[in-house]
């Protein structure tokens, strides 16, 4: 076999050819001068000797012009195969083999991210229907029985324009969260940081969520381990709107006669923040989902409560376009636990 690997298809069929002629001449020679019985004799080893040639031309043409071919196409480099049967005398079959399997997984493992994206954007497309959907339906509601002669009874008219007014900030604040996201996944929303006291702004956002929080008896502390400010470096805009965020949901989802805490603690050149309540917590098996869009734990509680399901996502977003990580922590009927970082600030003196 190591002789006839040398000789290229063409070139062995004519060697082939060329046996076969001289052999069949002997044979004729050999018939002629001693007869039947002699023939046989010749005939079982020119036979032997014609299948093994005929076999060898078909594997290497079978290898080297059909199955080649295939391999390089899956390996993605036509040297490739070429330079292992250099280096080592191996079987391609099984090369072959190994590397279709190889190719196969790696397809499969396309396929299957291609559902789950497909999965994603109809649940995203249905989530994003229900909630413009519901208050949509509300105006329609509002507005038809205003136009059916609520509009002239004054105990009715301004009740049912509020909560006409009331459902386009719902639908306006959808609109507005997915735009957010939608910039901060693409990267078109540009960070503008600066150095401002985290502690400030926390106690801007209470005054904001005073309302609700005195509505459900909560109390909210700014535990403060030092006088010093605590100073960071990043977007105060959008961490406002990250603070606001878990802090609202701190107070929605609290203990009714609860408390929230929100908490600093110095990490070399990080700043950890920490934001605590003691309400109904978080199940174990939906942690890994809270920073879905529009996933809720419970689903029925939460539409009742408002909000657009996009807050955490929002923040989680904020927090790595500052590249910094947030975590969270949660008992059932225990309290939440929400912690991020953000790089510390220093004055220019």
């Amino acid at each position: 076999m190591r002789i006839l690997r040398s000789y290229t298809p063409s070139k062995l069929s004519l060697v082939s050819s060329l046996v076969t002629t001289l052999f069949t001449a002997l044979l004729v020679a050999i018939n002629y001068f001693y007869g039947h019985a002699l023939l046989l004799i010749f005939l079982v080893p020119v036979i032997f000797l014609l299948s093994f040639l005929t076999t060898s031309y078909i594997l290497n043409y079978l290898i080297n012009d059909k199955i080649t071919p295939i391999y390089k196409t899956i390996s993605g480099d036509p040297g490739k195969e070429k330079k292992r049967r250099k280096e080592r005398n191996k079987d391609i079959l099984a090369e072959v083999e190994h590397d279709v399997k190889i190719w196969a997984d790696d397809k499969m493992a396309e396929i299957e991210r291609l559902r789950d994206l497909e999965k994603y954007r109809k649940d995203f497309v249905g989530n994003v229907s229900h909630e413009l959907k519901t208050p949509i339906f509300n105006i329609q509601g509002y507005i038809l029985t205003l136009l059916d002669g609520g509009l002239e009874d004054p105990e009715i008219n301004r009740l049912y324009l509020e909560r006409t007014e009331k459902s386009i900030d719902r639908m306006i604040n959808v609109v507005e969260d997915l735009e957010s996201i939608t910039k901060l996944e693409s990267g078109e929303l540009k960070l503008n940081p600066e150095i401002f006291d985290l502690s400030k702004l926390v106690e801007e956002v209470f005054e904001l969520e005073l309302r609700e929080a005195t509505e459900r008896g909560i109390s909210m502390n700014l535990n403060l381990s030092t006088g010093k400010p605590f100073l960071v470096k990043a977007d105060k805009k959008r961490i406002f709107e990250a603070m606001r965020n878990l802090i609202g949901n701190a107070i929605k989802y609290g203990r009714r006669d609860g408390h929230v805490t929100v908490a600093f603690y110095d990490m070399n050149n990080l700043l950890l923040t920490e934001v605590n309540d003691d309400g109904i917590g978080i199940d174990k098996k939906d942690l890994p989902r809270i920073f879905e869009r529009f996933y809720r734990v419970d689903k029925s509680r939460s539409r009742t409560q408002g909000g657009t399901g996009l807050g955490l996502s929002i923040v989680k977003h904020i927090i790595e376009a500052h590249k910094q990580k947030i975590h969270v922590k949660s008992v059932p009927e225990t309290g939440t636990t929400f912690t991020f970082t953000l790089e510390k600030g220093k004055l220019i003196k």
